[in-house]
């Protein structure tokens, strides 16, 4: 049962992971190089050459800045000053905008923007944060303070 969900979100997911993947190409003439990470569930394309470093999830592509996703950074609540967090895996961040991708298929960016876009206000990036240090949560929750 699980991979089929696995494959319905895939299937769901398509039209941004197909933006994704164009993106991503566009980087490839740049230096970017792809990679299908199992653990991640995405196709990363590292090295991808625009932004202001860390990474963006589309769909099942990931498009990362650096040579992989291994790096740690900062999660939004502890660079808004809020609290103090431990560093968490990129991937693991990234990895929580995929499953969320897969729930919300190509509604995801209209959502996502509604909430509050790339901010510490976004209940996805918050999740998905929350999803980076304790390996569950990478939806977001009601019961979670949203300050």
């Amino acid at each position: 049962m699980r991979a089929v969900a696995m494959v319905l979100g895939v299937a769901w997911a398509m039209p941004w992971s197909v933006v994704g993947v164009i993106a991503g190409l566009a980087g490839v003439a740049r230096g970017a190089s792809p990679v299908l990470s199992r653990r991640d569930r995405a196709l990363v394309f590292r090295a991808w050459p625009w932004g202001p470093g860390g990474a963006m999830t589309l769909g099942n592509v990931i498009l990362a800045t650096g040579p992989d996703l291994d790096a740690a950074c900062t999660t939004y609540e502890h660079r808004a000053g809020r609290c103090v967090h431990p560093a968490v895996r990129l991937g693991d961040h990234e990895r929580a905008h995929v499953y969320q991708y897969m729930v919300l298929g190509p509604l995801f960016v209209p959502v996502y923007l509604l909430c509050g876009g790339i901010s510490v206000r976004n209940p996805f990036e918050r999740a998905a944060d929350h999803y980076a240090m304790h390996g569950t949560g990478w939806w977001p929750s009601t019961g979670r303070s949203r300050r």
